[in-house]
């Protein structure tokens, strides 16, 4: 498979699970950390190419992670599912719709039916409310697709029972909420620069991996280098994890940049 080759630059807007480190009214000593990479806001990130950027994924969180960068354009968003933690702030695509009209999205119709459901103001086509951002569903299935001259690849994965949308940028991929994928899905990393997956916790859990399963993961994947993201304060402190990992593997932690 033949990749347009481009610098990519990487934001990891948010690095925490749905719930986000502190979590509300827990007194768990991660929770109470002063230590700045323990404070995890919801998963995402910003990818941007050439003269454009794009998001993965929209959190709750999505208006404070995007002052905090001071981001001033965006041409999209790639969707991996509807889940309330990855889509809860796309109201907040407002401010870059009044600038660029509407906005695509790229989602399966899984995803695109349950936005349609949520934020019905969004998607009604007659008597919208005027202030709602405007977007462009693109839907997507399996194939590969070209986005400002860049491919990108869907790779489905499993969130418990549910087939989510994962993605591969040239030699980077991104993914989050995986429990399980296929090996014809796994072809679809093979070669890669860096390597994102969600590594939950050290227990195990019914829907993602946890830090083992990550582990094995990308010892199967074996990408150049790994990150962790989509972290619970059950994992335990960043810095006392970090030394655990093999060399090549590395937590994730909000406001991390890093380049392929």
């Amino acid at each position: 498979m033949n990749f347009t080759k481009k610098q990519l630059n990487i934001t990891f807007l948010g690095t925490g699970t749905s719930q986000g480190i502190p979590m509300i009214a827990n007194d768990d000593p991660v929770c109470l950390s002063k230590d700045l990479k323990d404070k995890r806001l919801r998963s995402s990130i910003l990818i941007s190419w050439d003269d454009v950027s794009y998001t993965v994924d929209c959190s709750l969180d999505f208006r404070q992670q995007i002052l905090r960068e001071n981001v001033h354009s965006l041409n999209g968003v790639f969707f991996t599912h509807e889940h309330a933690d990855h889509i809860g702030g796309l109201d907040d695509l407002r401010a870059f719709c009044y600038k660029i009209g509407e906005m695509p999205i790229y989602l399966n119709q899984r995803t695109l039916l349950s936005l349609e459901k949520r934020f019905e103001y969004i998607f009604k086509l007659e008597n919208r409310y005027p202030g709602a951002p405007s977007v462009l569903p693109k839907v997507i299935g399996k194939t590969p697709f070209i986005v400002d001259d860049l491919e990108v690849t869907p790779i489905e994965v499993i969130h418990g029972n549910i087939p989510i949308t994962a993605y591969r940028f040239a030699d980077f991929a991104y993914l989050t909420d995986v429990k399980s994928i296929s090996d014809e899905e796994k072809r679809k990393l093979e070669n890669l620069d860096v390597l994102v997956v969600n590594a939950l916790r050290i227990a195990e859990h019914p829907t993602h991996f946890n830090l083992q399963e990550a582990l094995d993961f990308v010892a199967e994947i074996k990408p150049k280098k790994a990150y962790f993201t989509h972290i619970s304060h059950m994992l335990g402190f960043h810095e006392a994890v970090s030394k655990t990992l093999p060399n090549n593997v590395f937590l994730a932690f909000d406001g991390l940049k890093i380049t392929v």
